[in-house]
């Protein structure tokens, strides 16, 4: 992860239009309009942006809100929806106007500090869990490794998920640790889990049973071009890879069978770098290498790489 930034905030373009009223107005009018609002503005599923605005602005659960499509909008509902769609009508992501983002059924709470954990990154829980099924380590209190940490969705998930195993996780910005550690208590996995500030595998004491990593894998020229909601919101070191995207899988795999001398390492990879990324790990592992794998994501794209290790003194 990457150097804090905070989320700009300020009024809308002027060119999107007035914003829709919301005093008095129910929850079905309130969806429906704000709905039509996103979807003019270009913004991806609005339907969904809406229906999770609408929810959070009136302090309700998506299941009191069907219950209830009537209920209408007071003053204070009202302006508080208005806020957010200020907000995500600026390209804002629902995750930062919320602050929270749900991720394997888990909410976990995201600031400027963190990366925005999104769907395809649940790949690498599934690669994980599926990993630990066939090597029996749901009843051993194995050691866990995230590196690039930021909110902890990875290393808090695995722990959830793994009701014996114990973990570190890493990163080299202090709020996003102290992001990962209020979601490793709130989800009661805090007395399993502890973090720390590191570069890559530098200071790492080993040995890990299994590694994962989310780690910046966009090539610095590519920034640019991303969507707003990623290019603006996320810091940025958690994007940037270099020139090619790469190099933290080389400072990565060059230490890599210290770290985890006989077990997986897991990365998130981006479209199209699984070949690079897959001969890095072979080049890094050596002789230790005992077997690559891959999993694809819901979009098809191969989105995890992962390798096991071996390695006898």
């Amino acid at each position: 992860m990457g150097p804090d930034r905070a989320a700009p905030h300020g009024n809308v373009d002027p060119r999107l239009g007035a914003l829709p009223t919301f005093a008095g107005v129910t929850v079905r009018e309130a969806q429906a309009v704000l709905g039509q609002v996103l979807g003019e503005a270009g913004i991806e599923d609005p339907v969904r942006d809406a229906r999770l605005l609408v929810t959070a602005a009136l302090g309700e659960t998506a299941e009191g809100l069907l219950r209830n499509p009537a209920r209408r909008f007071g003053a204070e509902e009202a302006a508080t929806l208005s806020s957010y769609t200020e907000r995500r009508l600026m390209r804002e992501p629902v995750s930062r106007i919320l602050g929270a983002r749900g991720f394997f059924g888990r909410d976990f709470r995201v600031t400027p500090a963190t990366l925005d954990p999104r769907p395809c990154t649940e790949t690498i829980v599934e690669a994980a869990l599926e990993v630990s099924e066939a090597e029996g380590w749901r009843e051993r209190p194995i050691r866990i490794l995230d590196v690039g940490t930021g909110s902890g969705a990875l290393l808090v998930t695995l722990l959830a998920e793994l009701p014996v195993a114990v973990g570190v996780g890493t990163d080299v910005s202090d709020d996003a640790l102290r992001a990962a550690e209020e979601n490793a208590v709130r989800l009661d996995v805090a007395s399993r889990a502890s973090f720390l500030n590191r570069r890559d595998l530098e200071g790492i004491t080993g040995p890990f049973d299994l590694l994962v990593s989310n780690p910046p894998y966009i090539p610095s020229g590519e920034i640019a071009g991303l969507e707003p909601e990623v290019r603006v919101y996320d810091p940025a070191g958690a994007l940037d890879g270099g020139a090619d995207g790469l190099d933290i899988y080389r400072a990565l795999a060059a230490d890599l069978v210290h770290a985890v001398p006989q077990g997986w390492a897991l990365f998130e990879v981006g479209a199209g770098q699984a070949a690079d990324v897959e001969n890095l790990l072979r080049d890094g592992v050596g002789r230790a290498l005992g077997e690559v794998r891959t999993w694809q994501d819901l979009g098809q794209h191969t989105r995890c790489v992962a390798v096991r290790t071996q390695y006898y003194p």
